[in-house]
C-alpha cells in the first residue's frame, strides 16, 4: 500500500492539482477594501441625512443620468424605445414593474388596490415569478406581509431599487445604444 501512495503516478497527479488551488488572500488588501466600503456607506448616509439627495421623491438623486432616466420614463417615444432596448437585453421586467407601480399608485378603491397588489406580487415579486425582478429577500418578505392590508406605498422600496438599478445599469447602456442615437437623430430632423 505505501508504494502506491508514493509512486510517480500519484505524485504527478498531486502536482497537477496544485496550480488549481486558490492562493490565500492578503489581509491588507481585504481590510483596505472593507474600510473603503464603510467610508462610501457613511458618506451616502450623511448625504441622505443632509437632504442633498432631495428631489420630488426622496430617493432620487440629482444626477445628469437621473434626469435622463426621468425624461425617458415621461416621454412616450423614449419610453417605447427604452422598453424595446430592455426587451432585446431580456430585462424588460424592470421598466414594466416600475410602470405597474406607477399605475398602482393611481388606484382609488381599496378592493382594486388589494387586487392590483396581489397581481403585481404574483407577476414580479414572488420567487420564481414569470417576470421576477431582482430584489432582496427582506424586501420580498416586507411586501408579502403588506399584502394583507395593502397601501399605495407597499411597493415603494422595491420600485426604488428597480429605479436605481435602471439608473445605474440599463439607462447608461441605452443612452449609448444605436436605438437611442437613431431616436435622437429622428427628433432633430423633425
Amino acid at each position: 500500500m505505501p508504494k502506491l501512495l508514493f509512486s510517480k503516478f500519484r505524485i504527478y497527479d498531486f502536482k497537477d492539482l496544485m496550480p488549481n488551488m486558490k492562493r490565500p488572500r492578503r489581509m491588507d488588501i481585504i481590510l483596505t477594501r472593507k474600510r473603503q466600503k464603510k467610508d462610501v456607506q457613511s458618506q451616502t448616509e450623511a448625504k441622505i441625512k443632509d437632504g442633498s439627495y432631495a428631489s420630488h421623491l426622496s430617493w432620487q438623486g440629482e444626477h445628469k443620468l437621473h434626469l435622463s432616466l426621468e425624461k425617458l420614463l415621461k416621454d412616450k417615444k423614449c419610453l417605447a424605445a427604452f422598453h424595446s432596448f430592455l426587451k432585446s437585453e431580456f430585462s424588460e421586467e424592470n421598466v414594466e414593474f416600475w410602470l405597474a407601480c406607477e399605475d398602482f399608485r393611481l388606484t382609488s378603491s381599496q378592493d382594486e388596490l388589494r387586487w392590483r397588489a396581489e397581481e403585481i406580487y404574483l407577476e414580479f415579486i414572488r420567487p420564481a415569478a414569470c417576470r421576477e425582478i431582482n430584489v432582496d429577500h427582506h424586501v420580498r418578505e416586507k411586501i408579502k406581509k403588506s399584502l394583507e392590508k395593502p397601501s399605495r406605498c407597499c411597493f415603494d422600496e422595491a420600485q426604488k431599487h428597480v429605479y436605481l438599478l435602471m439608473q445605474r445599469d440599463s439607462c447608461p447602456r441605452f443612452l449609448h445604444s444605436d436605438a437611442y442615437l437613431s431616436l435622437r437623430r429622428k427628433s432633430r430632423t423633425l
